[in-house]
């Protein structure tokens, strides 16, 4: 019998390997001939780096950028050289979580070091990208990112139009040929799971902006600034994405990705999936263990475990989830695939004994032994 397991990380308690570790362990003493094969899970937003650093024998790569506020911030990527690819969340250098309620302004704050971290670990060698722009706290339209790979915005006198969402008014012409040229040969993955065009009521500073410190007064304004950047960048390169699925995020910077670097855009559980290859290992799997921290009705929307759950069937695998706490309304997932679910919590707990990891390994070994002692 093969087993893969696939569980995302049980956030605060286990990391997404040690989880499937865990279950492993437990596959083994109900069946020790079972053969088990054991991935990494993410979605694309947090966590996601950390996992495939795990997951796929990669290497954290340390270092210190311009944060979105203009001061250093240190961050880390991941570094995959058996693949030459950089895993990277914008959001370790544009973060919105990096800079206090009161500190934050979207005219000001810039993606230049998530520029820098493409630009570090294109000197590694690495020429193919899997970037997170979840969580992101700018409104730039990835003026900040593009200008530390060497594009250059002008104003209408020739000079630097700055970085912001001030900035996008400025721009009057856009310069490409000091753009760095190993730039041809990267190929950029982007982990979006948003829709949003980049300019409208449905765009990134109507629905985003407020989160970043974008008041109302300020919306029309700085939409409007954003539907100049746009035009002028389709009048320069030749192409429109302004109403792209997906354009409006991380404040724009999805456009920023497909207008100048000719990224692909795709949900961050799909592109992880294929990232780890998980399909291959499951065209003869029996069957597969996925799970998360929290099973509930957000789970059957599309969170990681159902996106296992929907390439498992393909493969007619049967599916089970496990998760540390269970709600009534995560009924949902078996809709979407997860032929069943088991929480791990063997008795009455406090949350904080339940989330130590010794003892959330062994909850889910052994209720995973039990599981597989009855299939």
């Amino acid at each position: 019998m093969k087993i893969v397991t696939a569980i995302d990380s049980f956030k605060g308690s286990l990391s997404s390997m040690e989880a499937g570790t865990a279950a492993k362990e437990g596959i083994l003493l109900a069946d020790p001939e079972a053969e088990v094969v054991v991935k990494p899970l993410a979605d694309g937003g947090e966590g996601t780096t950390d996992a495939l650093i795990e997951g796929m024998n990669g290497q954290r790569i340390d270092l210190t950028v311009t944060g979105p506020m203009g001061n250093p911030q240190s961050c880390y990527y991941g570094y995959l050289a058996d693949s030459n690819t950089a895993i990277i969340e914008m959001a370790s250098a544009a973060g919105i979580t990096l800079v206090s309620r009161e500190e934050r302004n979207p005219m000001l704050a810039t993606t230049y070091g998530v520029g820098e971290m493409i630009l570090h670990a294109i000197g590694k060698g690495c020429r193919n990208f899997i970037i997170g722009i979840g969580g992101s706290l700018t409104n730039d339209c990835g003026i900040g990112m593009l200008k530390a790979l060497g594009f250059e915005f002008l104003d209408e006198n020739g000079m630097d139009a700055g970085e912001g969402g001030q900035a996008l008014a400025k721009v009057a012409s856009i310069r490409i040929e000091n753009k760095n040229p190993l730039l041809e040969g990267c190929h950029f993955q982007i982990a979006c799971d948003v829709t949003n065009p980049l300019c409208g009521e449905n765009g990134a500073t109507y629905i985003y902006g407020p989160q970043k410190g974008v008041t109302d007064e300020m919306k029309e304004g700085l939409d409007k600034d954003m539907a100049h950047f746009a035009a002028v960048v389709s009048s320069s390169l030749k192409c429109d994405y302004i109403n792209y699925p997906g354009a409006g995020a991380a404040g724009g910077l999805g456009f920023a990705f497909l207008s100048f670097l000719d990224a692909q855009l795709s949900p961050g559980i799909d592109l992880i999936l294929d990232a780890v290859g998980l399909e291959e290992e499951l065209k003869d799997a029996d069957i597969v263990i996925t799970g998360e921290g929290r099973l509930d009705h957000q789970t059957a929307m599309g969170k990681a475990p159902v996106g296992v759950a929907k390439l498992a069937h393909k493969y007619h695998a049967k599916v089970i989830a496990i998760a540390g706490s269970v709600t009534k309304e995560a009924r949902a997932c078996n809709a979407a695939g997860i032929d069943a679910f088991f929480p791990v919590v063997r008795g009455i707990t406090t949350l904080e004994e339940a989330m130590d990891p010794d003892t959330a390994k062994e909850n889910i070994r052994q209720t995973i032994e039990q599981v597989i002692r009855l299939i």
